[in-house]
C-alpha cells in the first residue's frame, strides 16, 4: 500500500477502517481517492468501511526515521530519570503538581 502511494504521487490519509463483517478496527495509510468501503480486512478478507480520517500527510513519512524515534523516545525517559537526584525530581513533580493545579 505505502509503496501505490508513492508511485501514484497522491497525498496519502491515514484512515481509521472497520470491518464490516467481523469486529476488527485498524489505523492505515491510504490515498485520497480511495472509495470509504473498500479495502480488505486483514482478518477476515471481507472489504472495510472509512470510519474517520486522522490525518492529511503532505508528504509520506519516513517509517525508518519514525521507528528510530520511537525507539529514542523509550530509551530517554527512563535515562532521564536515573540520572536525577531525588531532589530534582521532586522539584519537578512539585511544578507538575503546581501547573496542573493552576489550570483549575
Amino acid at each position: 500500500m505505502q509503496q501505490q502511494l508513492l508511485e501514484a504521487g497522491a497525498h496519502p490519509l491515514e484512515v481509521d477502517r472497520k470491518c464490516v463483517v467481523c469486529e476488527w478496527t485498524g489505523t492505515v495509510q491510504e490515498s485520497a481517492d480511495t472509495p470509504e468501503i473498500d479495502g480488505e480486512c486483514p482478518a477476515c478478507h471481507a472489504p472495510t468501511e472509512r470510519l474517520r480520517v486522522r490525518r492529511l500527510w503532505e508528504k509520506t513519512p519516513n517509517v525508518h526515521a519514525a521507528a528510530l524515534g520511537r525507539l529514542g523516545g523509550l530509551k530517554g525517559g527512563p535515562a532521564r530519570a536515573a540520572a536525577l537526584s531525588p531532589k530534582r525530581r521532586r522539584e519537578i513533580a512539585r511544578a507538575a503538581a503546581a501547573a496542573r493545579w493552576k489550570r483549575r
